[in-house]
């Protein structure tokens, strides 16, 4: 354990957060998702697993450090329910919520069509799985930057 550092951020996720570049994107994954798939086919090949958590938890943990792009237009996103685009369901309610709250701000998720969704997960720099059951729990969060003087 680390002081000041969410338990949830195991090595290998922090590992994966601090590897990604500016404009890279993390795949955050419900259970249901084919994710050692679509992590094969990632940047950086790896499938880091969070088993046991809600979704809204361990956004809360990954948004705790990971900075979100502004940048660009839609840095988060989230998957589409079938046959009813302007469904939210509660995990991606959930999810905006600790998302606005990190920001301070609120910043809508875009929404993606599920099959754009896994090719889109496919660029991502790596894909976080986590234990949650409730389908349309998958979300793309696109890493900014953290300016400052070198130390």
């Amino acid at each position: 354990m680390l002081r000041n550092i969410d338990p949830v951020l195991s090595a290998d996720l922090l590992w994966v957060l601090a590897a990604m570049g500016h404009g890279d994107d993390l795949a955050l994954v419900d259970a249901n998702h084919p994710a050692e798939k679509i992590a094969r086919a990632t940047t950086s090949g790896r499938l880091v697993r969070l088993p046991g958590l809600s979704m809204a938890r361990a956004a809360r943990a990954i948004l705790s450090v990971l900075p979100i792009d502004e940048f660009e237009p839609q840095p988060a996103r989230r998957m589409l329910v079938v046959g009813d685009a302007a469904a939210i369901p509660d995990v991606q309610r959930q999810v905006q919520a600790e998302l606005d709250r990190a920001l301070g701000r609120i910043e809508p998720l875009a929404g993606i069509e599920r099959f754009a969704f896994y090719e889109a997960a496919k660029q991502a720099f790596a894909v976080v799985q986590v234990g949650d059951p409730r389908p349309y729990g998958c979300f793309l969060f696109r890493k900014g930057v953290i300016a400052g003087e070198p130390g």
